[in-house]
């Protein structure tokens, strides 16, 4: 389901319990613009949890929306600049969570992260969390996504960072 189509089903009315995320914008000298939020879980592609059934669950969809919906509005604000980069902490793709068990996929990131960095064309995208997933993967536009989770970066490239060239 689709940003426009979460907003279309009012899904965009934040609760007091959702209230209390941060959008974060950082610009270095007016030439690249980081955009951070947390992001949230939900799962992947065709198996992304929707808002159905118990309250409780309805909530926990309407997070991830939330959180989707703030790394639109933080990538809208710096849509001006150059360069653009989304930092999360849940991955927005399901490739860089491969590797991990299956049965905690869908708490590891989720797609509604993904459609903000391809609409306005982030130059890439790093998040943490998945420990045991990929180092790297992409959007559905071929956007890279960076997983910097510090205990696979160490396992597959021999040091705890990655020198990305914006």
């Amino acid at each position: 389901m689709s940003v426009e189509e979460n907003l279309a089903l009012g899904l965009h009315r934040s609760p007091p319990f959702a209230r209390r995320g941060r959008i974060d914008v950082f610009v270095f000298d007016k030439r690249l613009g980081v955009a951070g939020v947390k992001g949230f879980c939900g799962g992947f592609d065709q198996a992304t949890l929707e808002p159905w059934g118990e309250e409780i669950l309805k909530r926990f969809v309407l997070e991830a929306v939330n959180e989707s919906l703030k790394l639109e509005t933080a990538l809208a604000r710096i849509r001006g600049l150059e360069r653009r980069i989304a930092l999360l902490h849940y991955s927005p793709v399901h490739a860089t969570i491969e590797g991990e068990m299956p049965e905690i996929a869908p708490f590891l990131g989720c797609s509604r992260l993904e459609e903000p960095i391809d609409k306005f064309a982030a130059v890439f995208a790093v998040h943490g969390h998945a420990h045991h997933g990929q180092v790297e993967g992409r959007t559905a536009r071929g956007i890279p996504v960076y997983n910097a989770a510090m205990e696979l970066l160490l396992e597959r490239l021999g040091r705890s960072y990655r020198v990305v060239e914006v």
